[in-house]
């Protein structure tokens, strides 16, 4: 796959010398809250990136690392669609890096991929990625109650969104 040229960010494919600083990006207390992670977080991307059900793209600003985004699909055709979720360094926050990200990301995935939906499942209380992604043009579909356990250790809800290829916001 090529590099994707955003408005502001460069999306590539994601190589082991980037690990250390995602690794870095998943430690801090936003993303952590998030994504959760154990001791090693570069032992969890390194084993993420060899996951091939899924795809991990850098997310570069600047000549900086900011994040990964990732997608996956699912292939049967009576269901064809794609998923997108990302993290981003908290210190390029408020920028619309997230939103370039996502709108880059969904372009490639519609024009490129064909793929005629994609989905986007935030937490249910996480207002400013709720934003960013209905600036792409994602919609709420609904609530998925209990729908992952928090760091806490309870249960939180999180949002289905989906966008259809004629909705996204180029």
């Amino acid at each position: 796959m090529t590099v994707l040229r955003g408005a502001s960010v460069f999306l590539r494919p994601t190589v082991r010398e980037d690990v250390p600083a995602l690794a870095a990006i998943r430690a801090t207390p936003e993303v952590r809250a998030r994504w959760r992670g154990g001791e090693d977080l570069e032992a969890e991307i390194s084993a993420d990136l060899e996951d091939s059900g899924s795809h991990h793209l850098t997310i570069e600003h600047q000549q900086r690392i900011v994040g990964m985004i990732q997608w996956h699909a699912e292939e049967e055709p009576d269901y064809r669609h794609a998923g997108i979720d990302l993290f981003l360094d908290p210190t390029v926050h408020g920028r619309g890096l997230g939103t370039d990200a996502v709108r880059t990301l969904a372009c490639h995935l519609v024009d490129d991929h064909g793929h005629h939906r994609l989905v986007i499942d935030p937490a249910a209380d996480n207002a400013v990625a709720i934003r960013c992604y209905a600036k792409v043009g994602f919609r709420p579909v609904g609530v998925m109650r209990q729908y992952e356990r928090g760091a806490d250790g309870t249960w939180h809800d999180g949002l289905l969104m989906d966008l259809l290829a004629a909705e996204l916001v180029r």
